[in-house]
C-alpha cells in the first residue's frame, strides 16, 4: 500500500520523479474523460475515442511503473518506455485510419519499425561496428519521416482533403503533433546514445535527467493532445 502514496516514494526536489507521477495521473484522468465522453458523441466517433482512451490508459499504467523504477534506481526506464511506445504509438497511427479510412497497414508498420530500430540503438542491441546507435537511429528516423510524409502529402493527406472540412482540420492538427511533438524524441535518442558517436557533443549540453523530463512532458502532451483533437472533432 505504501507505493500508492506520493510522500512515501518521492523526495523533495525530485523534479523528474514528480513529472513521472504527474504524467501518470494526467494520463489516467484523460482515460476516464475519453471513456465517459464516448456516450456523448455520434456512433462513428465512439471507436476513435475508445482508441484514445486505450492510448492514455496504457500510458498511465506504464508511467506508474516507470516512476517506481526512477525512484528506486535513478536510472532511465528505457525498457518500460519502449513497451509503452510499441503499444501506444501504433494506436495513435490507427487514429489516422479511423479519420480517413486509409493508410492503416503502412502507418502501423512504419511506427513499429521506427520503435524497434530505435530500441535496438538505445539499448545497444545488434551493434553495427562502432556506429550502431547512429545506424539504428537513421533507420528509425527514416520510418518517422515516412509517417510525416503520409500525413503531410501522402495517402492520408489526400483522403483527409477529400473528406469534410473538420476531418481536414483534424489531420492538420495531428500533423503538427507529429512534427513538433514527436520531434522531441529523436533529440532524446541522441542524448541517450551519444557516447562515442559524432553527436556526443549533446551530452555536454543536455543531461539524461533533462531527457527524462523532455520525454515525460512530451508523452503527456502528445498522447492526451491526440485524443483531445479527436474529441473536439467528434463534438462538432
Amino acid at each position: 500500500m505504501d507505493r500508492i502514496f506520493l510522500a512515501v516514494e518521492l523526495q523533495v526536489g525530485d523534479t523528474i520523479g514528480f513529472t513521472f507521477f504527474l504524467t501518470s495521473i494526467a494520463m489516467l484522468a484523460a482515460t476516464v474523460f475519453f471513456f465517459i465522453e464516448r456516450s456523448s458523441v455520434a456512433e462513428k466517433w465512439k471507436l476513435s475515442l475508445t482508441v484514445s482512451g486505450l492510448i492514455t490508459g496504457i500510458a498511465a499504467v506504464h508511467y506508474y511503473y516507470m516512476r517506481t523504477v526512477w525512484i528506486e534506481t535513478g536510472m532511465s526506464p528505457t525498457e518500460f518506455r519502449y513497451i509503452d511506445w510499441i503499444l501506444t504509438v501504433p494506436l495513435m497511427c490507427v487514429e489516422f485510419y479511423l479519420l480517413t479510412g486509409v493508410g492503416l497497414k503502412k502507418m502501423v508498420t512504419a511506427s513499429i519499425i521506427m520503435l524497434i530500430t530505435g530500441y535496438f540503438g538505445e539499448a545497444g542491441l545488434l551493434p553495427v561496428a562502432n556506429i550502431g546507435p547512429a545506424f539504428w537511429g537513421l533507420l528509425s528516423g527514416l520510418a518517422y519521416l515516412f509517417i510525416v510524409n503520409e500525413v503531410y502529402r501522402g495517402e492520408i493527406a489526400l483522403a483527409a482533403a477529400k473528406a469534410s472540412k473538420k476531418i481536414a482540420n483534424a489531420n492538420s492538427l495531428l500533423l503538427k503533433f507529429i512534427i513538433i511533438g514527436w520531434g522531441i524524441y529523436p533529440l532524446g535518442y541522441l542524448i541517450g546514445t551519444g557516447d562515442g558517436q559524432w553527436y556526443s557533443i549533446l551530452n555536454g549540453i543536455i543531461d539524461t535527467d533533462a531527457r527524462e523530463l523532455i520525454y515525460n512532458i512530451g508523452d503527456a502532451v502528445n498522447k492526451i493532445g491526440f485524443g483531445m483533437v479527436i474529441w473536439s472533432v467528434a463534438k462538432k
